[in-house]
């Protein structure tokens, strides 16, 4: 008898399905307390949206489906039942009644993520924690037509139209020169600017320099992609080869020529643009290469001495209005006015002589006006400006003439603080009535106004402005002996 119950008892911990005693209860929670932790582990690994596991019961029927469900729902209703046994069994001391074999509804992935597809059956390994139950709703299974975004067997046209949703696929698999070209074209027949540039950066790292400016010379679009892509991101060396190829000289020399926005050093770009003189430009191109290369040797010559000059503090102009920045690298307008703020009175000559640059610039005169107008005034040199302004015919005869037109002199003299003398002899010479009533109302230029109704035999006008005068002024005198006055006849 005792040798048949030692037999028994070898059979049962030899097994495979090991019977449950409270004997080993300690050894067999560390091991549901480890194996828990493991599992969670995991969790923290796997990702949850990963969509490469397929979701099946330990019957192998894949979880979402007709007969999963079915399934599921008989196991909720018998879910009451279940609980009744495990309250009989935790209040036996020495029976022990073996639960009924259930068809299980947890997924291959719920295993590895600690989730459970029933809330309401706990899992072994919670029934023995110390925590609660977790519960957790049942996942959904995503569309199958998902599953292609995972894939990498997508033609050309399902290719570019991904690109153009924004999702991201790979074009390694583009392999062949005839897949790649195909994948262009279609990229070109989607009219979209971000995907023809994405399969241009993939073809110009593929492919050889000489084959892609072959195959792109008959597709005009994406050679015109191209070569701005290149200019925005500085390929500066692939931009000359590429031009080159094509044979357009006048682009290689313009880019070429855009290469002096790099260099700092002014004597390097001098030399730079001394050797870009010889590029094949057009011809008006050509004269603006050599009016930049001629404008930075007069600057360089113009700051060497003027610099000088201030460091030395025999200029009283350089005492008075000291240099805010160098005339270095700048405009040609900017130059001009420079020269004549602090050169206007030398000789033709010189190299800083507002006459020799207008001169040898071809600057026209409305432009000369304006710049000097502005310089001069700004140092409240008056007699300059009418200097500026008067002009002697081959009679002898001088007048006032202002090609920019008085209207503006008179609002330039405004801005840099003109006397109301000065204001008035401009003011009286704008042609139009309107404008020059308006002008010298808005700067009180009452002499103009008066004598402008006058002439107009504006009596009720005259009549009111004497409103807008101070009184017992020369002016309301000067209005009062008009209105006096028999012998002008008076419109109204």
């Amino acid at each position: 008898m005792s040798r048949a119950r030692a037999d028994e008892e070898e059979y049962w911990h030899s097994s495979k399905f090991r019977a449950f005693t409270f004997d080993d209860e300690d050894d067999e929670l560390s091991q549901l307390k480890e194996s828990k932790r493991a599992v969670n582990s995991l969790r923290d690994i796997v990702d949850d949206d990963d969509d490469d596991l397929e979701k099946a019961s330990w019957s192998g029927e894949p979880v979402g489906s007709i007969s999963w469900s079915v399934k599921e729902t008989a196991s909720s209703s018998s879910s009451s039942s279940l609980e009744g046994r495990d309250t009989s069994l935790q209040k036996g001391s020495s029976s022990y009644a073996a639960l009924p074999k259930q068809v299980s509804s947890y997924s291959l992935s719920s295993l590895f993520k600690g989730r459970n597809r029933l809330p309401s059956l706990p899992s072994l390994s919670d029934a023995f924690s110390d925590t609660g139950v977790k519960n957790y709703a049942p996942e959904l299974r995503r569309p199958k037509a998902e599953y292609k975004d995972y894939s990498n067997d997508w033609s050309p046209r399902d290719t570019v139209r991904r690109m153009q949703r924004g999702k991201v696929c790979s074009l390694e698999r583009f392999r062949s020169l005839q897949d790649k070209l195909v994948l262009l074209d279609e990229a070109v027949a989607r009219h979209d600017g971000n995907v023809i540039t994405a399969v241009l950066i993939f073809l110009k790292r593929t492919l050889r320099r000489e084959v892609l400016f072959r195959e792109l010379e008959v597709r005009q679009v994406a050679l015109c992609h191209l070569i701005h892509f290149l200019k925005e991101t500085g390929e500066q060396k692939l931009l000359l080869d590429l031009l080159r190829f094509l044979d357009r000289t006048e682009e290689v020399a313009l880019s070429q020529y855009r290469e002096h926005l790099n260099i700092q050093d002014v004597e390097k770009k001098r030399e730079f643009l001394k050797g870009c003189i010889g590029l094949p430009f057009s011809a008006e191109d050509i004269s603006h290469i050599q009016d930049h290369y001629t404008l930075l040797e007069r600057q360089i010559i113009i700051e060497a001495n003027d610099r000088h000059l201030e460091m030395a503090g025999q200029s009283e102009l350089f005492r008075k209005y000291p240099r805010k920045a160098s005339i270095l690298n700048m405009p040609l307008v900017t130059t001009l006015f420079y020269s004549c703020f602090y050169h206007y009175t030398e000789a033709e000559g010189t190299f800083s002589s507002p006459t020799n640059l207008k001169k040898t610039f071809k600057i026209p005169d409305k432009q000369y006006v304006l710049t000097a107008l502005a310089a001069r005034a700004k140092l409240r040199a008056w007699e300059d400006v009418d200097a500026l302004l008067t002009t002697k015919n081959w009679l002898g005869y001088t007048k006032k003439k202002a090609p920019i037109g008085f209207h503006r002199v008179v609002e330039i003299l405004q801005r840099n603080s003109a006397p109301v003398q000065v204001l008035q002899e401009y003011v009286r010479l704008v042609e139009d009535v309107e404008t020059r009533l308006n002008l010298a109302t808005k700067y009180k230029c009452h002499d103009v106004v008066i004598d402008t109704y006058r002439d107009l035999k504006d009596r009720i006008q005259l009549m009111a402005y004497k409103c807008k005068v101070e009184r017992g002024s020369a002016e309301e005198e000067k209005i009062n002996s008009l209105l006096n006055n028999m012998q002008i006849r008076w419109k109204n």
